[in-house]
């Protein structure tokens, strides 16, 4: 499958500028007018990454704080394994307080507890040092696993799509977003490796436009025809011009199938339905929490105001005027016409499939 072209989302490094370990990240901040890297040579570095979205996407969320706990071990060198295991569980807490909707981030937290449950009985010698060994090792396998989820995802969701397709896609779900070729964008990508020739609409994604500044720029490194628009114009879009399919990432999806993703995406999703087309999420497994029965239930992550008053610089609301700025919303399960997971495609009802996917 095509990868991406002439950057990295996220990469460990042994020795960073400091001499230290470290874990570089592509400053999505800056695009799309500069490619620049964040060296994150300790914990709290990471977290404020994720926290001013210089990382960004559920996926390379999830695989950027499973290095974080590695980097806190890694600082910690004590011998004692159980004061790197401090250090570490330290860093799992820290880093659990960013973001609360992306399901991923806890998944690879919780993936990391169970490396630390699994290391009593280590000898007092050197045992801290192999702990952190432990835990960056678990690091770089889940790392690894998205890479391949990635790819795996992309071959699914191709077969949803046709040659000469254009499709509609919310927010950025590509390679910015994950440690390989992305969930939503993967699709594309791989229906483009079978030699489709495809068309992409790109919402802007307001207030920070990741559609306009995150996935056009990479569609087009990639070379996808893309077009951006305002978001209020995919009703129009929808309207007067072809558009064959909708495809959209997620950052969480409840066990009956109900969607939490950028915000926005329940208002296309609406418009998709309205229009006869159909909606489609491609999220890896680790995005499902099954120990939510709905929507209802998945917490939305509300952000500063300045986001939506001055986002980027300019002044464009009045002093003082109060603000809701949910980051994402919930798309019911009945607007979604499939998921697209590493194990297929599910079709609705989804809960059985859901259960079957993360059971094995």
């Amino acid at each position: 499958m095509t990868e991406p072209t002439g950057y990295q989302t996220l990469a460990w490094r042994e020795a960073g500028a400091t001499g230290g370990p470290a874990l570089v990240l592509l400053d999505q901040t800056r695009l799309p007018g500069q490619l620049t890297y964040l060296e994150c040579g300790n914990v709290e570095t990471v977290a404020d990454a994720i926290e001013r979205l210089v990382v960004r996407g559920a996926p390379a969320i999830g695989v950027a704080a499973a290095y974080g706990v590695a980097l806190g071990a890694a600082l910690a060198a004590a011998p004692s394994p159980g004061d790197t295991a401090a250090a570490a569980e330290a860093a799992i807490e820290r880093l659990a307080r960013t973001r609360p909707t992306a399901v991923n981030l806890f998944w690879a937290l919780e993936r990391q507890r169970q490396v630390l449950a699994a290391s009593v009985g280590l000898p007092k010698e050197r045992g801290g040092e192999q702990l952190a060994e432990l835990l960056l090792t678990e690091a770089r396998r889940i790392d690894v696993e998205d890479q391949d989820l990635c790819r795996r995802m992309g071959e699914h969701g191709a077969d949803l799509l046709e040659d000469g397709f254009t499709v509609l896609t919310h927010c950025n779900a590509g390679s910015l977003a994950t440690a390989g070729s992305g969930t939503a964008l993967a699709v594309i990508y791989a229906a483009r490796d079978r030699g489709y020739d495809l068309s992409v609409y790109a919402d802007e994604t307001r207030p920070l436009l990741q559609g306009a500044r995150l996935t056009a720029w990479e569609l087009m490194r990639n070379g996808v025809d893309v077009t951006v628009i305002c978001d209020n114009m995919a009703a129009s879009v929808m309207r007067t011009r072809r558009v064959d399919c909708v495809v959209v990432g997620a950052d969480r999806i409840a066990a009956n199938g109900d969607v939490a993703n950028k915000i926005g995406t329940y208002g296309v999703a609406v418009l998709a339905r309205e229009h006869g087309i159909p909606f489609y999420v491609a999220a890896p497994t680790s995005t499902l929490d099954m120990t939510l029965d709905n929507g209802d239930l998945i917490p939305i992550e509300e952000r500063r105001p300045e986001e939506i008053t001055a986002g980027f610089g300019a002044v464009t609301a009045p002093d003082g005027v109060a603000v809701y700025n949910p980051a994402f919303d919930v798309t019911p399960n009945n607007l979604v016409a499939a998921i697209v997971t590493e194990h297929g495609v599910a079709r609705p009802p989804f809960g059985e499939t859901l259960r079957a996917w993360t059971s094995t």
